[in-house]
């Protein structure tokens, strides 16, 4: 169906809208793929805060036009799906997740910071941590060395404390 001119000045004007939220960008031909796949996979990225969407090429050429995600422009033809999202990894994650269990996904390209990704390098990117993990092995790094001496403590009051302790059940039994 073809969208008149107002209704492709809409869709630029969302998609830009996510553009300027997003740090990452995944392109994915979905040729093949059943329209059950396809809604598992939007489910997946509604989860992850990722905006996923079909578009046409010269659509999605025109809302990234100016953005740092313009590097990939030349990569935009076929059937692409289109995944934009806040999380530096979450949308390459959901796309990279979803391609393991089903072949027709064929990642083909992405954008982050201002340098293109190929395949390869999306999958990298893919593999990074989430921000909630990777703030959580932060915290744990930082709580370790306070731990470790609250145990050292520990240890060095109960050697202290150890004979008296000791003696003193003998003499309470005497």
């Amino acid at each position: 169906m073809s969208l008149n001119r107002t209704e492709k000045a809409a869709v630029i004007d969302e998609v830009k809208a996510q553009v300027e939220k997003a740090q990452s960008l995944v392109l994915a031909e979905y040729r093949g793929t059943t329209v059950s796949d396809m809604t598992k996979l939007r489910r997946s990225a509604r989860e992850k805060g990722v905006y996923l969407h079909v578009l046409k090429n010269t659509l999605a050429r025109r809302a990234v036009a100016g953005s740092p995600f313009e590097v990939v422009s030349g990569e935009m033809s076929g059937p692409l799906i289109y995944g934009f999202s806040p999380d530096a990894v979450a949308a390459a994650k959901v796309m990279s997740d979803f391609a393991k269990t089903n072949d027709k996904l064929v990642i083909k390209a992405g954008a982050f910071e201002g340098r293109a990704l190929d395949k390869a390098a999306v999958a990298v990117l893919a593999n990074i941590p989430s921000r909630e993990v990777l703030l959580a092995q932060i915290a744990g790094l930082l709580n370790s060395p306070v731990a470790r001496f609250a145990r050292v403590l520990a240890a060095v009051s109960d050697k202290k404390a150890g004979p008296a302790a000791e003696a003193a059940p003998e003499a309470a039994a005497a």
